[in-house]
């Protein structure tokens, strides 16, 4: 896990062989200066370095504010691939939803109970 930072990493403007480091590059894909990075997570210059030199793992309170100083995910920063969007229901279904999240699991086992044949039916193409 030492070198999660670096290896292989293709940006478009990269070559797909390129051991950059993957901080250094979203970094650089981002157009700041290691210095500015630093200044933006109240953290010194040379760790920044550090961690794109060596590949070595900042520590977990670091990790969040860097991936939102560099607009990706902790996700993406680690080497992941991006999440797939989660669709969710909106508008009044997603009201309902969030009421039932709150309710005791007993009742919302009742909720469930009556909701699953209708999605099963829609499923079937039973609409």
């Amino acid at each position: 896990m030492q070198d999660f930072f670096s290896g292989p990493i293709n940006l478009g403007f990269m070559s797909k062989t390129s051991k950059v480091s993957r901080l250094r590059a979203l970094r650089e894909a981002r157009g700041i200066s290691a210095r500015e990075l630093a200044r933006q997570i109240g953290e010194d210059s040379s760790n920044v370095s550090f961690w794109e030199r060596t590949g070595a793992l900042p520590r977990s309170n670091v990790l969040i504010p860097i991936a939102k100083a560099l607009g990706v995910t902790v996700e993406e920063l680690l080497g992941e691939e991006k999440p797939s969007r989660v669709i969710s229901p909106g508008g009044r279904a997603r009201q309902l939803f969030d009421a039932v999240s709150k309710m005791p699991r007993r009742q919302q086992e009742k909720i469930l109970d009556i909701l699953e044949p209708f999605v099963r039916q829609h499923a079937n193409g039973q609409a």
